[in-house]
C-alpha cells in the first residue's frame, strides 16, 4: 500500500498543527458529512480540559500499569503461566466490554468484511508482539533488552513521518533523546546478544510501535472505534491466540497438569481472577489514554513506567541501584517532564 493510499483510507490529524488532511468524507453518512475541525476545541476553556483531561489518563494509566506490573510478579510466582495469563488479561477484557455493551455504556459499530479482517490482524499484531518479545528475550540480556526497547519512540515517529507524512517541532525531537538516553543508563549491566537474538529484539521493538500506531488509528482513523468496541472485538481473537501458543510451547499441558495436582486453590484462583479485572480497566485506561494522547506519548510514557518499575523494586525489592542506574531515571523523567511541557502547551494553547 503507497503513502497516499494510507492517507486516503484515514484522515491524518496533524499533532503539531492541530489539522485534518483527507480526501474522503471524514463520516460515512448519506445526508451529512461532518467536518471534525469544527469539533476541535476553540476556547481556552476547552483546550484546558483537553489538556487536563488527557494528564489525568495518563495518571491512571502509570498507576495502574505500575500496579499490573507488580501484581504480574506476585502471581506468576505461584501461576508460572505467562500464556495462560495473556489469555485470561484479554478475556476478561472483552467479557468486561460485553457487559458494558450490554449496560448500553456504547453501540457496536456497522463494519465491512475488510474492516473485520482489519481487527483480525490487529488481534494477531497484539499477540505476535507479546511472543516476539518473551522470545527475544530468551536471546539477549534484560539490560539490552530494555534498551532496545526504549528506542520505540524513534521507530514510531518514523511510522508517523513515512506514511502519514507527519512533522514534529524540533523541541520535541530533543526531549525524546533523554528519555531513551536516560533509559539506557537506567537498566545499564551485562549486554549480550546473539545475531538471531538481535534480530528478534528489533524486530520486536518495531512491532511494537506498530501496534501503539495501529491501535491509535483504529479509534481515530477513519472506523472511530471507541476503546470498549475495538478490545470486545480483538479481545477473543487475542485469547485465543494466546491458548494456541500455550499449547503449542506445552505451557497449556503444564497448567493441566497444575489443575489436576489441586494447586490451583482458591487462593490463587481469586489472585489470578483479581489480576483479570485489573488488566481490563487498564486496557480502558490505555486505549483511551492512546486515542487521547496519542501513540508517541504512549510510548515515551512506556519508557518512563521502565525507569519508575526500577525505583519501586529497589524500594520493595531491594534491588541494587548504582549512580549511574539513579543518573539514567533522572535524565529520562528530565526528558519526560520536558516533553510533557511540550505537549500540555500545544494541547491548552499557551
Amino acid at each position: 500500500m503507497q503513502r497516499s493510499d494510507i492517507e486516503q483510507a484515514y484522515p491524518v490529524i496533524d499533532e503539531e498543527k492541530d489539522e485534518i488532511r483527507s480526501d474522503r468524507p471524514l463520516l460515512r453518512d448519506n445526508e451529512k458529512v461532518i467536518d471534525l475541525e469544527r469539533q476541535l476545541p476553540r476556547t481556552k476553556e476547552e483546550q484546558n480540559e483537553k489538556g487536563y483531561g488527557t494528564t489525568a489518563y495518563l495518571g491512571l494509566y502509570f498507576m495502574m500499569n505500575l500496579s499490573l506490573t507488580f501484581y504480574n510478579k506476585l502471581v506468576l510466582g505461584k501461576f508460572a503461566f505467562p500464556w495462560i495469563l495473556t489469555a485470561i488479561h484479554t478475556g476478561t477484557s472483552a467479557l468486561g466490554c460485553s457487559i458494558l455493551l450490554l449496560m448500553g455504556y456504547f453501540e457496536l459499530s456497522k463494519l465491512s468484511t475488510r474492516e473485520h479482517l482489519v481487527l483480525v490482524a490487529f488481534s494477531m499484531l497484539f499477540t505476535l508482539n507479546i511472543a516476539m518479545s518473551n522470545v527475544s528475550l530468551e536471546m539477549v540480556s534484560i539490560p539490552f533488552h530494555q534498551v532496545m526497547r526504549a528506542t520505540t519512540p524513534v521507530f514510531t515517529i518514523l511510522i508517523y513521518r513515512v506514511f502519514y507524512s507527519r512533522q514534529y517541532a524540533t523541541a520535541i525531537y530533543a526531549s525524546i533523546v533523554p528519555v531513551i538516553f536516560g533509559v539506557g543508563l537506567a537498566t545499564f549491566g551485562d549486554y549480550h546478544f546473539t545475531a538471531l537474538g538481535f534480530t528478534m529484539t528489533l524486530s520486536g521493538v518495531i512491532l511494537a510501535a506498530i501496534k501503539t500506531v495501529v491501535t491509535n488509528r483504529l479509534m481515530t482513523g477513519r472506523l472511530k472505534l471507541p476503546a470498549y468496541e475495538v478490545l470486545l472485538r480483538m479481545g477473543p481473537l487475542a485469547a485465543m491466540q494466546s491458548l494456541l501458543y500455550s499449547v503449542l510451547t506445552g505451557e497449556f499441558s503444564d497448567f493441566m497438569t497444575y489443575i489436576a495436582k489441586g494447586q490451583l486453590d482458591q487462593t490463587r484462583f481469586l489472585a489470578v481472577a483479581g489480576n483479570g479485572i485489573l488488566a481490563f480497566a487498564l486496557n480502558i485506561i490505555s486505549f483511551q489514554a492512546n486515542k487521547i494522547a496519542g501513540a508517541l506519548t504512549m510510548t515515551i510514557c512506556a519508557n518512563l513506567k521502565q525507569c519508575l518499575t526500577i525505583v519501586l523494586g529497589a524500594a520493595f525489592w531491594n534491588i541494587q541501584m548504582n549512580a549511574i542506574n539513579s543518573l539514567g531515571i533522572l535524565l529520562a523523567l528530565g526528558g519526560a517532564a520536558w516533553y510533557s511541557s511540550i505537549e500540555v502547551r500545544k494541547k491548552t494553547g499557551r
